[in-house]
């Protein structure tokens, strides 16, 4: 695992946006896994950045995103599909054939979860995973528990993630109680991550998940076991490490 400090928030969208521009040139049919939240969107205006300069070409790339609220139409302002829309894929040059996203509603969720691992192993696999981290350790919508799904599957959220959620809706009632997640397993298997964390509300789970025990009870850490991790934080997200892990200044992935 690389453990690289950014200066800030700024800095460790451009620092992550450099890892991924090297990875879609060096293959440039590169399956790509995307997160949401607030901690990849400077991640995201960086790589739209460097497309509308002429320095990168999405053209090839195959996506695949974590998660999905789910009840929640493609449409609606809260929805992942939504956001990606927005913040990402109609700003650059992506084929639509190309993006995957779990859907919000599907009519057979068992169905649904198993036609998204099938799509995900006939594209070969994720390449690069990008991760953002729950103030409870968790990755995709993984929440902690005494055991964890390995594939893509319905799941209920933590009464912790409801509420660090509701900040994107109007009132705590609205969050969606359940998402289409990634499970731990997929997440596992692409063949290498990237994990971004911004803000002294991480520092905790950052700090137990590289440097505290394996457990699910921290669904991250369970990265410690991943050969090709590559994490970028900002001075407050890496507030609480004890200096045990190792620290670069550039993001070098596997």
């Amino acid at each position: 695992m690389k453990i690289v400090l950014a200066r800030d928030y700024q800095h460790l969208s451009r620092l992550g946006a450099s890892l991924v521009t090297r990875a879609i040139k060096q293959k440039p049919n590169l399956v790509l896994g995307l997160a949401t939240g607030e901690t990849p969107l400077g991640l995201y205006q960086e790589l739209v950045k460097l497309y509308r300069q002429g320095n990168l070409d999405f053209s090839r790339v195959v996506t695949f995103n974590l998660d999905e609220y789910y009840g929640l139409p493609p449409d609606d302002p809260h929805s992942y599909h939504y956001y990606m829309e927005t913040n990402f894929f109609k700003h650059v040059n992506l084929r639509r054939e190309n993006v995957h996203l779990p859907p919000g509603r599907p009519e057979n969720v068992v169905a649904a979860c198993a036609a998204y691992e099938a799509a995900i192993a006939a594209a070969g696999g994720i390449d690069l995973q990008i991760l953002g981290i729950g103030q409870n350790g968790h990755i995709g919508f993984n929440e902690p528990g005494a055991a964890l799904n390995a594939t893509t599957h319905l799941v209920d959220l933590a009464p912790e993630t409801i509420l660090a959620n509701a900040r994107f809706f109007s009132c705590v009632e609205e969050v969606p109680r359940r998402a289409i997640s990634m499970g731990i397993g997929t997440i596992m298997k692409a063949r290498r991550i990237l994990l971004l964390a911004s803000g002294e509300d991480k520092a905790l789970a950052v700090a137990q998940a590289l440097e505290g025990p394996v457990t699910t009870r921290v669904p991250a850490s369970l990265l410690q076991l991943h050969p090709c991790v590559t994490v970028i934080l900002d001075r407050a997200a890496a507030g609480q490490l004890n200096g045990k892990t190792n620290r670069e200044e550039e993001p070098v992935c596997c």
